[in-house]
């Protein structure tokens, strides 16, 4: 009987692209729906275990046999890439004379900081550097390497980034669960704005003035002393430099009839 890490050598040997666990067990239908051969149709009912078992299983064998080219799981995707050292020969055979460009060290720093801290806002990416990120921002984001993820659900609703397949791909790596450790990177702490008012979870933010709650109005004053006032229910004293407070002795006189003359007094 057949092995199922041989197929899958001979499937991903011959495809034109990277192959995830699903498109794998695709393949595996689909050549079962057409063949007739009882062998071929049993593997309909591979398991994505079996796959992935099957997969490490066709990895460790390349590695293990120490072959000009090995079996690496990239972004999901499982494909065969060629050792590094043999690089200078590939290069003269494709034709490619200049090197690929390389990202500068201010760029590698802010990628760094995006793909430990993510999702993270344009203002938190320069809280951590302590200078302007915007040209980096924008190459990083040209080249695909990081991406909008969405809004932070503070004032102003900043955008917030996050690292791309293409990331993955350009250092390698299976999943972000791969990047070296960096405790001391997820440690630096950063300022956030204030999170959103709203009326209600889940409904359109409010302005500021519509939130206040019929409890927490101030009371109004009243003018002259009149009976029945107390204490409670004046308002807080303003400082000096209210004009409130300036213009209170102004609101409180109010111009009274002489009943003789009938002109107005103060």
């Amino acid at each position: 009987m057949m092995e199922l890490k041989s197929i899958l050598e001979a499937v991903l040997f011959a495809s034109q692209k990277p192959l995830t666990t699903a498109e794998l067990k695709g393949v595996l239908n689909t050549a079962a729906e057409q063949a007739e051969d009882a062998e071929v149709r049993s593997l309909k009912k591979t398991k994505a275990d079996a796959l992935e078992t099957a997969l490490e299983a066709l990895q460790a064998d390349h590695a293990q046999a120490a072959r000009a080219y090995r079996l690496v799981c990239v972004a999901g995707a499982w494909q065969f890439v060629t050792e590094p050292e043999f690089g200078p020969w590939l290069r003269a055979l494709s034709g490619e004379r200049l090197r690929p460009a390389r990202l500068s060290q201010p760029a590698l720093e802010t990628l760094t900081i995006v793909a430990y801290r993510q999702p993270i806002t344009r203002a938190e990416i320069e809280q951590i550097r302590g200078v302007s990120v915007d040209g980096v921002m924008q190459t990083l984001l040209e080249r695909g390497l990081v991406e909008a993820l969405g809004r932070a659900e503070v004032v102003g609703r900043p955008m917030t980034y996050g690292t791309t397949k293409v990331f993955l791909e350009y250092f390698g790596l299976r999943n972000l669960e791969e990047l070296p450790a960096a405790d001391e990177l997820r440690r630096i702490a950063v300022e956030r704005p204030p999170a959103l008012l709203t009326v209600e979870a889940g409904l359109a933010t409010a302005p500021p003035e519509q939130l206040a709650l019929p409890s927490q109005a101030e009371p109004t004053a009243t003018a002259g002393g009149e009976p029945g006032a107390t204490p409670t229910d004046d308002p807080a004293p303003l400082s000096p430099a209210s004009p409130e407070a300036e213009a209170e002795p102004a609101e409180k006189a109010e111009p009274q009839a002489d009943p003789a003359s009938g002109a107005a007094v103060s």
